[in-house]
């Protein structure tokens, strides 16, 4: 059995009596609580209620791809059409972003042909700031890392 074949059957749940009815999420392949995306109608965890407010945790599906993809936020924003085609999402996300919520873990279809971008760079030490990490601030002199926003804010609490 070829290796195509294999994936597809992992992907759908099919095994040697037939084909599995019970949906997967699209990310995790979990079955049991799911719903379908309100974005693009995909089977999801429905696990929304495991995230803890401003713990910033990854563990939710539904919010990962609700909040960290360029569909989810495509769809938050009502935006019309595709957001593959959307030059209002490419506008108002900055590029390093844009690349990232399209290219990300957290996406059913990824971004085809992201476009390039340098590395966003401290404005006051010049280190390489990745955006998508966070443990940054960003004001009038520009991006800051967490060391030159200490220095120049004072240690955060």
């Amino acid at each position: 059995m070829g290796r195509r074949v294999q994936r597809i059957k992992r992907m759908t749940g099919s095994k040697k009596g037939g084909k599995s009815s019970e949906p997967r999420c699209g990310l995790c392949g979990k079955r049991g609580k799911l719903t379908r995306t309100e974005c693009c109608g995909n089977w999801i965890c429905d696990d929304e209620d495991k995230y803890v407010l401003f713990s910033f945790a990854r563990n939710s599906c539904h919010r990962n791809h609700r909040r960290y993809t360029l569909c989810g936020f495509h769809h938050t924003e009502r935006h019309e059409g595709r957001w593959q085609d959307c030059a209002v999402c490419r506008d108002e996300i900055e590029t390093e972003m844009y690349v990232h919520y399209g290219t990300n873990e957290y996406n059913f279809e990824k971004l085809s042909n992201p476009p390039k971008y340098e590395p966003t760079k401290c404005a006051g030490c010049g280190a390489v700031i990745v955006m998508s990490k966070g443990g940054y601030s960003c004001g009038p002199k520009g991006y800051l890392c967490m060391k030159c926003t200490e220095k120049e804010f004072g240690r955060m609490p």
